[in-house]
Formats: structure tokens, sequence, C-alpha cells
């Protein structure tokens, strides 16, 4: 993939068309060595990353990475090995080294590809591409201009942590011997900036970001310097509050993590390991009753559409909670054979969740919480899939009546992740569409908060 500055749609689909045949040629060279089954993923992208600081450039970077996969069995023994060399000769050598190895790998009886039924022969053009500028000049000019705004519109902004932007394109393509070979291009844009600001002694910083396929999508330099300066200053003379258990809500930006450990505590991985809080849960209710979770994984052009996951097998719409009660559990091929069930099409991660929604805002999910506290950032590590214990430092903002009274810091809020999805009471519409979970701000019936 050469560098240009505006990448031409048509050229990266004659490669798309090459690369298919590159792999097309590995798997035909893996059966000729005698394997009894095969795949090749590749995922390539190329673009350009630059940050600013101060009105000064810091880093102009040019990124291209990406290498073929190749996975090679022999009966139930497996072996891989890896090449960013596209060439015929390196090609051959990958293949034949993942030979080798299988021909010493302890045999697995759940290795293997996903079935044959199962492949994306039919795969629907999801619009996933929209190649932007791509040169230097304009990228520094986007970060620049973002971070000149923000400097500029209030003095309690007193030093910048940068802006950036960044434009890539790319593709996956993947092929296994079951004969399905296929491909799509993808394209994502972002701009970010983070901010300082200070009063009195004490600073504070925050950042605002926006990320899309098109670069039409993007919120404009000014939109996201405006609200990182929002974000940061509102953090200003934050205070710690007192030990309690009171009511919390997620804003939206954050409410995806919660929903976040739910996919964890779902996936195969967690399940066959017996490592997750939601051990045969399947048909029982796991979130309140009102509450559905959709995937709609051909969503033309959203972030987390894909016509097929990493195995190739097909993506459909899918109904993984319904009225509270779980109805499908996020199975690779591996973990579907490890459970004696049927492969989800999940390799590789989830495709575009919607969830039942209140039409209501922020501001009015406050005053349905009355008092409690508006969590905005988490901090650490502290969940336990296991039991699903959950404690994180916090930061936000007090509620009472159902207004913000001010900022809150250094606190720490707990709670164990079973009841805290069972007593979800509302879910607002201000939906964040930047992450795979399509959720709005969530609002939680108690939480532990310790703070003085």
């Amino acid at each position: 993939m050469e560098f240009t500055l505006k990448p031409d749609l048509n050229e990266l689909q004659a490669e798309l068309v090459d690369v298919k045949q590159a792999v097309a040629e590995a798997l035909d060279y893996g059966k000729s060595l005698g394997s009894t089954a095969m795949e090749c993923a590749l995922t390539r992208s190329r673009g350009i990353s630059v940050e600013t600081r101060l009105g000064e450039v810091e880093t102009v970077e040019f990124n291209q990475d990406g290498a073929l996969g190749i996975t090679l069995y022999q009966g139930q023994q497996k072996g891989s090995a890896s090449t960013t060399d596209l060439s015929p000769q390196a090609i051959r050598a990958s293949v034949e080294k993942a030979f080798d190895i299988a021909r010493f790998t302890s045999p697995d009886p759940d290795a293997g590809l996903a079935p044959q039924e199962l492949m994306a022969y039919d795969a629907p053009d999801l619009d996933l591409c929209h190649p932007g500028d791509q040169s230097a000049d304009y990228a520094l000019e986007q970060a620049l201009q973002c971070e000149r705004h923000a400097l500029a519109l209030d003095k309690r902004i007193v030093n910048s942590d940068g802006a950036s932007y960044s434009s890539h394109v790319g593709y996956r393509v993947y092929g296994n011997s079951h004969g399905f070979l296929d491909g799509y291009l993808q394209s994502r844009h972002a701009i970010s900036c983070a901010l300082i600001a200070k009063h009195g002694d004490a600073m504070q910083r925050d950042y605002a970001y926006t990320v899309a396929r098109k670069t039409a999508d993007l919120q404009s330099p000014e939109q996201v310097a405006e609200d990182a300066v929002h974000e940061t200053v509102a953090r200003l003379e934050a205070r710690k509050i007192d030990t309690a258990k009171v009511p919390v809500i997620f804003r939206a930006d954050i409410a995806n993590s919660l929903f976040g450990h739910f996919v964890g505590a779902i996936s195969g991985g967690n399940l066959y390991r017996k490592s997750s809080f939601l051990l045969e849960q399947l048909g029982k209710p796991v979130l309140p009753e009102w509450l559905t979770i959709e995937e709609k994984p051909h969503l033309q052009g959203a972030l987390a559409s894909s016509p097929f996951d990493h195995e190739g097998v097909a993506t459909q719409d899918r109904v993984i909670v319904e009225n509270g009660v779980l109805q499908s559990y996020l199975l690779t091929s591996y973990a579907a054979r490890k459970m004696q069930m049927r492969p989800t099409g999940h390799a590789g991660g989830i495709h575009t969740w919607q969830l039942t929604q209140q039409d209501q805002s922020l501001a009015e999910l406050c005053k349905t919480m009355g008092t409690g506290l508006l969590v905005t950032e988490l901090m650490g590590q502290g969940v336990n899939l296991v039991n699903g214990d959950y404690s994180r430092g916090a930061a936000g903002f007090w509620v009472e009546n159902g207004e913000i009274q001010y900022p809150v810091e250094e606190i720490t809020i707990a709670g164990n992740l079973r009841d805290m999805l069972r007593n979800i009471v509302a879910i607002g519409n201000d939906t964040d569409l930047r992450h795979g979970v399509r959720t709005g701000s969530v609002l939680l019936e108690s939480m532990r908060v310790a703070g003085n």
C-alpha cells in the first residue's frame, strides 16, 4: 500500500483484489503441502497521525502496518506464521513454516475452522471506506486550528496537553479452505484536544474527541475545542464528598464501559474457562425487564459494522437480550466447540449494539435521579469478571434536587456488576455513536461511593 496524499478508492479496490489473489495462492500452496484445513487473514492500515502542542508541531507520523497471518491444520494439530512481505516467495516460506510448526504441536480436539455453512459467501457492502486528505499540511491545520480555538476561549485554560488529527484507510481480507475468500475496505478519521485549566492553586485536565468513517461526519475542530474547554473548566473547584450509598449516572461517553464488562461476561472465552459472573445465565434475566439489546452489524457506515467476523462467519442482526433475558452468548468457533454450541460471529468483537432507551436527556435523567452522583470519568481496573465485584476511582458531579451542584473528585464507586446491571433504572437519549455499544447515559439504582 503506497502513500498518497489523497487515497483513491479505485486504487484501494484494485489493491484489495491483488491481496485476495495472494491469499488464494497461499491457500492453494497449503493444500498442496497436505494440510487438512487452512485460513489466512490480513488487516492493513495506512495513514497519517499528527500532534501539536501550544501551537508547535510535536509529531508528524505516517503509519503503515499489517501482516498476513497464516494458520494451518494437520488434523487437530495447528501451526501459525505471519509475514509482512506479500511476495510469492515470502508467502510460500510462511506457509511452510506454519506446516512445520503444526507437526510438533499437540492435537486439540476443538481446534479448526468455523463451520462452512456459516461463511459469509454473500457478504454485503456496508460503505465503510471514505478516504480523506492525508497530507501533512491538512492534518496539521486541523490540529492547530483546534488547539488555537481552545486556548482563546477561556482565560482559565492555562495550558494544553495537545491536539491531534489522524486519518487512516485500509482493508481486511480473510480466506480459508472452505472456499471462502473476501475482504472489505475501511477508513477512520479523528480529532482530539486535551487541555489544562487552573483556578487558584488547583489545576484540572480533560479532553474531547470526535471519530468517524467520513471526514464530513467529524465535528469541526472548533466544536472539539469548545467541548474540551467546557469539560475542563467544569472540573475546577472539585470537592470530595462523604461516603454514602446513592444513585449513580454513568454519562454516555463512559456508559459503554459498563456494557463492555457485560460483553466480557457473556463471551465464550470467559464462559468455557468458568471465569464469568454470568455463567449458565442463558435464558435467564440479567437486565431489567424493559431493556432489550439488539446487534445491528450491517448499519451502513457505522464504526463497528462488519460483513463477517475474523473467522469469515456471516454477521447478522441478533437479539442479545430481550426484555431483560439473555438470548445469546458471544462465541468464536473454538469457544462454541468447547461449549457444544454454534458460533455466533463474534470472533474479533461485537458489531454495533443498540439498547432500549427512554426519551430523556441527561438533564432529565438527573431530575429523575434527584440526589446522587453523575460520573464522567473512571480510573483504575478494579473489575473482577469472575465474581462481578466492581470498584473504580471516579470523578464527576454531585447532583441535588435534579441539578448539578459542583464537581467531585478523589472518590471510589463500588458495587457488583450482577446487581448493577439488573438495577439499571433508565438509559437516556444522549446516545454516543463513537463506540460499538450505542448507549446513552445510564442511571443505576445505587452504588457505594467512598469519599471523606
